[in-house]
C-alpha cells in the first residue's frame, strides 16, 4: 500500500485545516454567533407557540450549522441554524 502514507498525510492536513478554521474565530465572534443562534431560535420557538423557553446553544455547532435546544416544561425542540443563510429550522412539537 504505497499510497497509504500520502492518504493519511492528506487526511491529517484536512483535519488540521478544519480545526484551524474553528480556531481562527475570535472569542467575540463566537459570542456573537451564540447570541444570533439564541435570538433566532427563540423567535422560531415563539412563532410555534412556545412562550418563554430555555434556550441551550452549543458553543460552536458544526462546520455548517449552529445547534440549540429549546425547553419549556415537557416540550423540547431542536433548532438548527444554517451558518451561511443565517436561517433556522425548528423541530415541530411531537
Amino acid at each position: 500500500m504505497p499510497h497509504a502514507p500520502r492518504v493519511l498525510a492528506a487526511a491529517a492536513l484536512a483535519a488540521l485545516a478544519a480545526a484551524g478554521a474553528a480556531l481562527a474565530s475570535t472569542p467575540d465572534a463566537w459570542a456573537a454567533f451564540r447570541v444570533d443562534v439564541r435570538e433566532r431560535c427563540l423567535a422560531a420557538g415563539r412563532a410555534q407557540g412556545m412562550s418563554s423557553p430555555q434556550v441551550v446553544v452549543h458553543p460552536f455547532g458544526t462546520q455548517s450549522y449552529g445547534v440549540a435546544v429549546l425547553i419549556e416544561g415537557g416540550d423540547k425542540r431542536i433548532c438548527v441554524y444554517d451558518k451561511r443563510a443565517k436561517q433556522v429550522e425548528l423541530t415541530p412539537q411531537p
